[in-house]
């Protein structure tokens, strides 16, 4: 399996000028599109369909948001047979749509919640994979994208429940058919936003949700979206039949863009990268076509809107759209949560991907920071690096990534080492607990227990032992602290890393058993919206 890239260096996609870059970014990630629309044409404002009883943390307007330090918004795309006001899609619209045939459920297959720190100078779209197996308190263990469909369901019993007994006693039904879909579609969103919230430990804000149809009305609005291919692909579950290289998608092409996951080398990882560098085409695209002049496409975007989006009915977007005026496309990315593997195993033998909810919450809380807060962090890694290189310490080969696990009961250790790591220079992917029994002593995994950089980087680590997953790829390392470790280590990250650690309970435990992959699997690429692109995927 091939590692993903640092997260310290987003890869730009084809962009412009920071001249109204949040309306563009908004609208690429589909729930400010009606702020376009509404600022220039007058259009749109009480067309839009909105959701209620959804338990969100804002209260009042964007400056009294994010008391968690951020203001997060819960971006859902439905798999649905319907637009955004109930209204069943045309046959063609299906057969555009490679919807196939309705089950009767309406999974939540992408997943996204978009950080935006309180003083508004950076935002991030963090994908939340499909598969991500969670413990509902409700239903159990399941893939996160089925929580949605789980509640709904449930509530939906439970109305039908009522109605039968009411007329078995020969009285009216408490319920019309109206008031149960809309009561159960209720409960399927609050569930869907207590899970994430449970995952990720950030307060959502405000919810957007676009049904599939968006994604095929919003490419056509802006004349197509540019995308560039690794490879051909010729996927009839999805509908994407696409040359390799740089190609212009139209309608219902974008959607199958975006929906194949199979044949991919890394499934639905790969999926979130196409959607992540679809919308940042779709965010070059709004800007450099003229669509923020052209009252045509404005409408078109608008009808798009109303067709397909739903929002809060809290949700001031004017308002929240005018406190992002500043943001500079370079400080738009798209991420996805840190996974421990993708090829993990559910409780009745499903495929799931496996996370440890501490340390997405410490992923989360790294977002909440300012630009200037990460770029001073920046600064002070960059210091201590030139410090370690004084010292004479320095990496023992180039382009290494590096994963280190806490396999102790020791708070902290792996954050310390980490620190200690990336100030003498090397890339580390990132730093988590390691699966409970899986390492009983320190040491340093490779794909090769005879590579000579992983002996180099055991001795420069105190003389660790050296051992083989032939599952890693040979540039990637796992280095594992257990409580015998006695190499070098940054005390002051340590203690910082132990103090921010969430308490080891039930909500950190790992569910599902991880795959051979464990440890190697990480986070997409990041992918920003200024620069040049479109950047070329999977």
């Amino acid at each position: 399996m091939q590692a993903a890239p640092s997260q310290s260096a987003p890869t730009a996609q084809r962009g412009s000028t920071p001249l109204k870059a949040v309306v563009a970014f908004l609208s690429a990630v589909v729930l400010v599109l009606s702020g376009v629309g509404y600022f220039t044409v007058g259009k749109l404002g009480n067309d839009i369909s909105s959701a209620s009883n959804l338990a969100l943390g804002n209260q009042g307007g964007f400056k009294d948001n994010g008391i968690d330090g951020a203001v997060d918004i819960l971006l859902v795309g439905k798999d649905s047979r319907t637009d955004a006001k109930g209204n069943p899609l045309s046959e063609q619209e299906l057969a555009d749509l490679h919807a196939g045939v309705d089950e009767g459920e309406e999974n939540t297959d992408t997943i996204m919640v978009i950080r935006i720190p309180n003083d508004g100078s950076r935002a991030t779209a963090v994908s939340i994979p499909r598969d991500t197996y969670v413990h509902d308190e409700d239903f159990g263990n399941t893939k996160i994208n089925a929580v949605f469909a789980l509640h709904k369901a449930d509530k939906m019993e439970q109305l039908q429940q009522e109605n039968a007994e009411a007329e078995a006693a020969g009285e009216k039904p408490p319920h019309t058919e109206k008031e149960m879909e809309k009561e159960s579609t209720e409960a399927g969103r609050a569930g869907l936003i207590s899970m994430v919230h449970k995952l990720t430990d950030v307060n959502v804000d405000h919810y957007a949700e676009v049904g599939l149809l968006g994604f095929v009305l919003l490419t056509d609005a802006v004349g197509g979206v540019d995308v560039c291919l690794n490879d051909a692909v010729d996927d009839p579950m999805s509908g994407a039949k696409f040359p390799a290289g740089r190609q212009t998608l139209q309608g219902s092409e974008g959607l199958s863009f975006v929906r194949q996951r199979y044949e991919l080398p890394r499934g639905d990882l790969d999926r979130i990268v196409r959607q992540q560098a679809y919308m940042a085409s779709l965010t070059s695209k709004v800007l450099d076509s003229g669509t923020l002049t052209s009252p045509g496409k404005l409408n078109k975007i608008a009808d798009a809107v109303e067709r397909s989006v739903v929002i809060d009915d809290g949700w001031d977007i004017m308002g929240f759209v005018t406190q992002l005026a500043g943001l500079a496309g370079g400080n738009v990315t798209f991420t996805t949560i840190p996974v421990t593997s993708i090829t993990g195993v559910g409780d009745y033998g499903e495929s799931v991907v496996t996370i440890d909810t501490a340390e997405v919450h410490r992923f989360m809380d790294d977002l909440a920071k300012s630009q200037e807060k990460a770029e001073e962090d920046e600064k002070s890694e960059d210091a201590a690096t030139d410090k370690a290189a004084e010292e004479g310490e320095k990496p023992v080969a180039e382009n290494l990534n590096l994963h280190v696990l806490n396999a102790g009961t020791v708070d902290g250790m792996a954050g310390g080492i980490g620190a200690w790591l990336k100030n003498v220079g090397y890339t580390v992917e990132r730093t988590a607990n390691a699966q409970s029994g899986l390492y009983t002593e320190s040491q340093i995994v490779a794909a090769d227990a005879n590579d000579e950089r992983a002996h180099a980087l055991a001795e420069q680590l105190g003389g660790l032992p050296v051992t083989a997953n032939e599952e890693l790829e040979p540039d990637t390392f796992i280095v594992v602290a257990t409580d015998d470790y006695s190499g070098p280590k940054d005390d002051s990250a340590q203690e910082e890393e132990a103090a921010a650690e969430p308490d080891q309970g039930g909500d950190t435990q790992q569910v599902g058993t991880p795959g051979d992959d464990f440890g190697t699997a990480e986070v997409s690429p990041e992918i920003d919206a200024g620069g040049d692109g479109p950047r070329c995927v999977n």
